[in-house]
């Protein structure tokens, strides 16, 4: 998966690279539009990638799981339920998959794991947002509005499985 999306983050950004100098040749309004799609694609990969590189160099899988951020809510279950996050979840991309590999990792080390993967995609949600303030100069805020919409709310199925799955982790920890 990781090769998958450095792959696709390099080719948007060549897409919108193209799509600059192919504008600023031709001027042709089309061009202008996809370079403005390309260049928030890009912003929206990049950025993940980013955030992900530094958290994991600043907290190195290893998060305090006493935390109250970390702790199940009340609430939780019942969402849970409501979203039947049992039947995707399997379904669900992961970036690195070794750094929840109980072949290669304590039950510990995963869980701390989980918490970083749930800071990051939380970070990414708040950063998703960022695009909006291309439709100053750019124009189109619904289009903006939407893809940070949608960006957020993507990764917000990452926060979900984390938190979802991290009491389950818990439990084998503790036994």
């Amino acid at each position: 998966m990781k090769r998958k999306i450095i792959m696709a983050s390099v080719l948007v950004l060549g897409a919108f690279i193209t799509f600059i100098l192919l504008y600023l040749h031709f001027s042709a309004g089309w061009m202008y539009s996809c370079a403005i799609t390309f260049g928030t694609f890009s912003y929206h990969l990049w950025m993940r990638l980013a955030v992900g590189y530094i958290m994991d160099g600043i907290m190195h899988n290893r998060a305090d799981l006493t935390k109250s951020w970390y702790q199940p809510r009340k609430w939780e279950k019942p969402l849970y339920r409501l979203l039947r996050v049992k039947q995707w979840k399997q379904h669900i991309p992961t970036f690195a998959p070794e750094s929840f590999s109980p072949e290669l990792h304590s039950w510990s080390e995963i869980a701390q794991a989980m918490c970083q993967s749930e800071i990051v995609h939380e970070i990414i949600m708040l950063l998703s947002f960022v695009p909006l303030l291309g439709a100053v100069p750019f124009g189109a805020f619904g289009v903006f509005l939407l893809t940070s919409v949608g960006a957020a709310l993507t990764d917000s199925v990452f926060v979900i499985l984390q938190r979802y799955n991290r009491p389950r982790i818990m439990r084998l920890m503790n036994r």
